[in-house]
Formats: C-alpha cells, structure tokens, sequence
C-alpha cells in the first residue's frame, strides 16, 4: 500500500498541532506527570543502591527498594532538619533587621526628597496606596498557604510511592518499553535506554556532588568575609545554583540584600561578587568535570527548557525539562529525519585543523 505524502505546509501544521496538545497535555495533567518524572530520576539515581542491596546484601526486590527508598528520606530529612536549624537561628535576628531595614528606608526617603523634591508626607501617602493594594493580595495568598503546603506534601509522597515502585517493577517496565516496538527496532531502543539511564544518573548525581562542593565553598567564603548567617547563604545559594543561568542571579540578589541588612554596602558587594566568581569557576570547571557532559546542550536551548519548563510545570519544570530535553536529544541521535534536531539541541564540536607538516626539501 503506498503511502501519501503530504506537502511541507500540511506537514509543518500537524507537527504543530502535536506540540500544541503534548504542551496542553503535560500542563493540563501536571499533578501526574511532575511526581512521575521525579520519581523516575530518583529511581534511576537509587537504582545502583538497590542492586547492591540485592546483589551483596542477598535482600529481596522489596526490601531492597523499600531501604533504598528510606536511605533517600533519611538524606532529605537531615539536609531539611540542617535549613530549619539555619532558618530559626535567622528569625531570631528579625528585630536587629527591622531596625535595619527602617534606618535604610528612612535614608531612602531623605534621598528621595533632596533629588526628587519629594517630600515625606507624599512619600507616605504613596507607600499607604502601594500597602493597601499589597495586603489584599497577601490576606489572599496567605489563604491558599495550607493548600499550598498540603499540595507539596501529597506531591513528595507520590514521588516517594513512583519511586519505590519504579525499583521494584523495574524489568517490567523494561519489557513494556522494548515491546511497543518491532522486534529490529529493540536492540536500539535497549541501547537508547541505557544511555538515558547513565545520562540522568550521571546528571543527577553530579548536581548533587557539585551542590555540595559549592556549599562547602560559599560557606567557607562567606565566613572569611564575617558575613552572618553564612551557613544559610552558602547552602541557599548553591541549591539555587541547580536553575541554570537563572538561579545564581537570584541568589546573589538575596545574598546581597540580606548582607547589606546587616551589615555595610561594600561587604554585601563583595558578596555579590564572590558568588559571582564562584559561579564562573563552576560553571567553566567544576560542572563540566563533575557532571561530565552527558547532557550536552547549548546555553541557548537551555535557557529555552527552563522557560519552558517553568511555563508548563512551573518551578519543578525549569529542573525536570533539562534531563526531558537531554533525553529527546538522544531519540533524535537514533531516529531517522530527525537528526538536525539533535544537532539543534547539542553543542557545536569545533574541529581540530590538522597541523601542515613541513616538507624538508634537498637543494640540488
């Protein structure tokens, strides 16, 4: 039977329109898909665990997975347990910084009224408008507060049954993938498979190592600056370091208002400018050496799945959409007419010149 094939124009609309209802799809069934994805990189990161437990350990599937899923709870509750204890030891200097913040806005005023001509009363007058307007939507936020906290709660749990289940279901999972395709087809999506795997792990694991590795080294830096509060700082700013190209902007804006709060403009300067600094030599050295370039793509691509991602899933997605991304690219390497699009998505290979050797001529 021969096939019709369609003109470019036909073509490109239902290549559109697939877009269009995959984007619809993940937005629309976001509550499903976010702990599924989660679940399936913390399951391939926990997986080498569990198959120690089986292998060395002699532990069935069930438990193996149920203590590696426990060894991961354990983990994130110590590194939560850490923040709170940071967190607290902030709160208790609330009062010195509210001292603080009203002698910087009274500077402010005083600026404002001898550059502006503005003067204090009519600086009121616009902060009492600005605080109305503020406070209707704070009393709504702080409303959907319980909602919001019961809604990450549920989404942890999910991600934590998906996890175990992940582990345990692991070679059915397998099989289901290998069987939606032809028999020739297998061996290269086996082969497609296992790349992913080391890919996200690789990926996974590496942000870990290096978020720790940059915790280690901000709150080293900020404590021979004398900043306060440098354990909190240092380990905000390296969590935040995971959102590529926009989470180190976010974190030096936080370090450095919380610095000048407490303390002068030139050391939350200096702050801002280590972090800074930091970030280059990570980003230039310790990224590329630790995570290893499995997911090579380009800056420009990046930035587009993270906006993407925050766009479909929000906050979880500007994580979740690099390792999505990383994995088209490897289906793209494999498939047919769709190679340009995994040159598009990765990194451009400069080609070393050959060197000219120099030919050695006799005279006659």
């Amino acid at each position: 039977m021969d096939t019709v094939k369609l003109p470019f124009y036909a073509r490109l609309a239902l290549i559109l329109l697939a877009v269009v209802l995959v984007f619809v799809i993940l937005s629309e069934a976001s509550n499903i898909f976010i702990p599924l994805v989660f679940g399936l990189l913390i399951s391939i990161l926990l997986y080498p665990l569990s198959r120690f437990f089986e292998n060395k350990m002699r532990l069935g599937r069930v438990a193996a997975a149920m203590l590696s899923v426990t060894l991961f709870i354990a983990a994130m509750f110590s590194f939560i347990y850490f923040l709170t204890l940071q967190i607290i030891s902030f709160s208790s200097d609330f009062p010195q910084l509210r001292v603080r913040f009203n002698q910087m806005f009274g500077q402010l005023q005083h600026w404002l009224s001898y550059k502006l001509h503005i003067n204090n009363r009519q600086q009121t007058s616009y902060i009492d408008q600005s605080i109305n307007g503020i406070m209707g939507s704070v009393a709504h936020s702080i409303s959907n507060i319980f909602v919001s906290l019961t809604g990450v709660l549920l989404l942890t749990v999910f991600v934590l049954i998906f996890t175990f289940f992940m582990l345990y279901h692991r070679k059915l999972l397998m099989k289901f993938v290998l069987y939606l395709f032809a028999e020739e087809h297998r061996p290269k999506v086996n082969e497609v498979i296992m790349e992913t795997k080391s890919m996200i792990n690789s990926y996974v694991l590496g942000l870990v190592i290096e978020m720790l590795v940059i915790s280690i080294v901000n709150c080293t830096m900020f404590m021979i600056m004398g900043i306060q509060y440098a354990l909190l700082l240092g380990v905000m700013a390296a969590v935040l370091n995971i959102i590529p190209y926009l989470g180190i902007y976010t974190s030096i804006v936080i370090v450095m208002l919380v610095t000048f709060a407490n303390s002068s403009g030139n050391v939350a300067l200096e702050a801002g400018a280590g972090l800074f600094i930091v970030h280059l030599l990570d980003s230039n050295i310790l990224f590329p050496r630790i995570v290893g370039g499995r997911v090579k793509m380009n800056p420009f691509i990046t930035i587009v799945a993270v906006i993407l991602g925050e766009f479909v899933w929000g906050i979880p997605g500007m994580f979740l959409f690099i390792p999505i991304v990383g994995i088209i690219k490897l289906v793209c390497e494999r498939v047919p007419g769709l190679e340009a699009w995994a040159l598009l998505i990765g990194t451009e290979e400069v080609e070393k010149k050959p060197k000219r050797s120099r030919i050695k001529t006799k005279l006659p």
